[in-house]
């Protein structure tokens, strides 16, 4: 667990050095495209990636919250939900994380934040009505051991640095192409061989922001479903939650690109075997089977 816990944390820092070159790089790029000059786009560059590293850290948590439409509770607000989250974190030794809630059918939660200190738990309306006691206990341990093992903060780092990496080529890309003609007077076929760049830099980028999602390795997810299964010591309470997921198969209505990995099962639903190929997440099948070996 504490080999775990130092991994996560030396990834969160190469994953922002990786951001930080790409920036520059789309920096270096966009004085390229437009003769700026004097390096000015990399000195923008290298200040944004600071800046959006700054903001991922500090408040990428409450990005992704309201990103996933969740909104925050007390204990009075509903107490079952409230009270199993305060037991798990006085078993597991942790303090009690800000509970939110998200409206939707669908059965899901996530774990967000930068440390078990600054850590928030969002579940929705259909796992709290549709779980049982125990199955909902399950998910909540599963997310409380993704909060211990520090894999929060990676994966609030990729949601909110990933989605900057698109946003900014999607940027150039529509600046190159509205100020193409303005352009061209440089020489046709520079402008040409420029406009080409530009648009293979607008596809890379979500490839690149893909690449970047999959470095959450599908074994944390094994190692948070094994956490939580010893947490409640009731492996059959996550794995019986997994089998309603599954049979469910319901897309959220919020549901995003940039923080579907933050979630316990994915939230577009499944039955897309491609997009399978792509997740972060490991097959629900294969974690059900482990989880019922470990309560055999």
């Amino acid at each position: 667990m504490y080999s775990e816990i130092a991994s996560n944390k030396r990834k969160s820092v190469l994953l922002v050095i990786i951001f930080i070159a790409i920036i520059i790089g789309l920096g270096f790029v966009f004085d390229s495209l437009y003769g700026v000059g004097n390096y000015s786009g990399v000195s923008l560059a290298i200040i944004f990636s600071l800046l959006m590293t700054s903001v991922s850290y500090f408040h990428g948590d409450k990005i992704a919250l309201a990103t996933s439409g969740a909104k925050q509770i007390v204990q009075t607000d509903n107490p079952y939900l409230y009270r199993l989250v305060e037991n798990l974190c006085i078993t597991v030794g942790t303090s009690v994380p800000k509970v939110y809630i998200i409206t939707d059918p669908a059965i899901n939660a996530f774990a967000t934040g930068r440390d078990p200190a600054h850590a928030s738990i969002a579940v929705t309306t259909g796992a709290i009505e549709k779980l049982t006691n125990e199955e909902l206990e399950g998910v909540l341990a599963h997310e409380l051991s993704h909060v211990k093992n520090y894999d929060i903060r990676f994966m609030m780092l990729v949601a909110v640095l990933v989605g900057a990496i698109a946003i900014l080529s999607n940027i150039m890309l529509r600046s190159r192409i509205f100020r193409g003609r303005d352009n061209d007077n440089r020489g046709g076929q520079l402008g040409g061989i420029l406009m080409i760049a530009g648009i293979v830099l607008a596809i890379l980028s979500p490839i690149i922001a893909e690449i970047i999602k999959l470095a959450i390795s599908r074994k944390r997810e094994y190692l948070a479903d094994a956490s939580g299964a010893l947490l409640t010591r009731f492996p059959d309470g996550l794995a019986n939650a997994l089998e309603k997921i599954a049979n469910e198969a319901q897309p959220m209505a919020n549901a995003s690109q940039a923080t579907a990995h933050l979630f316990i099962a994915n939230p577009f639903g499944s039955g897309k075997k491609f997009s399978n190929l792509f997740s972060t997440h490991p097959p629900v099948e294969e974690r059900i089977k482990r989880l019922r070996e470990m309560g055999k």
